[in-house]
């Protein structure tokens, strides 16, 4: 008896594209369930959007079965491997990343092959920065990577930034090398995984509550906060794509414990033109219920939309710890619901403001962050475009704009640290 399937294309905000095809293949598990009959829907927004675009249709399985397992066959049959590291390492990058255990050991294994790539993050990184890498179990007995970057032997903090990643993205890849460039110019640099990415512990891609996430967030910076290098500093937040949404979430929980926040193409609105209905909003958060874990939005590779130097986008591949793979219902369902939530509430946005974004970004709408900018409450707020820029304007832009971006974020804190 034919079932129906809900199919849904999903475009999300991932700041680093996904991996080569050998990677996202062999790490995919199969899904033994299936969702229960759903009436058909169809719903085809008319122009992009900078957070979601969706596609919803209902389809029997029986007819689709036999071509979608041809259609795996032939994918494996054109994998790609990492381009000069060996067959080893390769078969370490290809393993389920399910757990952390595992994605820690990759992360070992690649460390040296990271360092040495021909990208301007890792290449021009300041040698003298003071670095920590710690694993802490929280109050709700989660394992939390974190590391710090701190300023050359001898200079004190002018202030301390707290790092907020994107989704699928992880704090020990490219960040390290902007990490060590604001710990160069004086200032103390923190940065977590979130429970489920990188390396701390939690199923990979695996967002069950976002207000859970940013609580995690919360209590791991507030921990930071009160170590004795950081008496008497000020404390800013940086959020990037959905860590925006966290730093923004973050704030507005505990607005009064921070004194600026950055942000860098932020997702915090959904377009209304592409918002999802009420009826597949209420399937979805029937079937996140049931199956929270299914991975049933496929994600389209955002590479050459966020990465405008395609050899930075090649060498993006070589985050391995970072989530590729579908994303998980109930992930999925957080986010949407995160989103309006913080939509809602931009006008409570009262810290001194930053936003960045890339003019061309086609993953996140600029014109999105020129609404957060019109709607928040604080007067001292800029929002900054950077002519032709995509996405990761941080990551794949030419390095002189990459170089440009970071020199920005650097005089921002430097006109409102505790040292001036």
């Amino acid at each position: 008896m034919a079932t129906s399937l809900l199919r849904l294309q999903y475009t999300f905000l991932n700041p680093h594209p996904a991996p080569n095809p050998t990677r996202q293949s062999l790490i995919r598990r199969s899904l033994s369930l299936s969702p229960p009959p759903f009436s058909t829907v169809t719903w085809r927004p008319t122009r992009r959007s900078g957070v979601i675009v969706a596609n919803v249709t209902a389809t029997s399985r029986d007819g689709d079965s036999k071509k979608k397992e041809e259609k795996k066959k032939k994918k494996k049959s054109k994998q790609g491997k990492l381009e000069g590291v060996s067959e080893e390492l390769n078969l370490l990058a290809a393993m389920s990343l399910d757990w952390a255990p595992t994605r820690r050991r990759v992360r070992t294994a690649f460390l040296e092959v990271q360092e040495n790539l021909d990208h301007v993050l890792f290449k021009m990184a300041p040698k003298d920065i003071q670095m920590e890498e710690t694993y802490e179990t929280n109050s709700k007995g989660v394992e939390i990577f974190w590391k710090s970057w701190l300023p050359p032997a001898g200079t004190s903090p002018k202030a301390a930034l707290f790092f907020c990643h994107g989704y699928g993205d992880t704090c020990t890849f490219f960040f390290e090398g902007i990490a060590k460039r604001i710990a160069h110019a004086g200032y103390a640099v923190y940065a977590m995984d979130y429970p489920g990415f990188g390396l701390s512990y939690g199923l990979h891609g695996y967002i069950p509550s976002f207000d859970g996430m940013v609580d995690h967030v919360i209590e791991q910076y507030n921990r930071i906060k009160g170590r004795k290098e950081l008496q008497g500093l000020r404390h800013f937040l940086l959020g990037q794509s959905m860590g925006g949404a966290v730093a923004l979430k973050v704030h507005l929980k505990k607005s009064a414990d921070w004194d600026g926040v950055v942000l860098v193409a932020p997702m915090c609105k959904i377009a209304e033109e592409v918002t999802p209905p009420a009826p597949v909003l209420k399937g979805l958060s029937f079937l996140s219920v049931l199956m929270p874990e299914a991975k049933l939005f496929p994600q389209k590779d955002l590479g050459d939309l966020a990465f405008r130097d395609p050899n930075k986008r090649k060498i993006a591949e070589f985050n391995v710890i970072s989530y590729s793979d579908q994303m998980r219902l109930r992930t999925a369902v957080e986010i949407i619901k995160a989103t309006q939530d913080i939509e809602s509430k931009l006008e409570k946005v009262s810290s001194p403001l930053l936003i960045l974004h890339g003019a061309a970004d086609k993953v996140t709408d600029p014109h999105v962050s020129q609404y957060l900018y019109d709607k928040a409450s604080t007067n001292d707020k800029t929002f900054k475009l950077y002519d032709g820029g995509y996405h990761s304007i941080l990551e794949g832009e030419p390095d002189d704009r990459i170089s440009a971006v970071i020199g920005d974020i650097i005089s921002w804190l430097d006109s409102r640290s505790s040292a001036n």
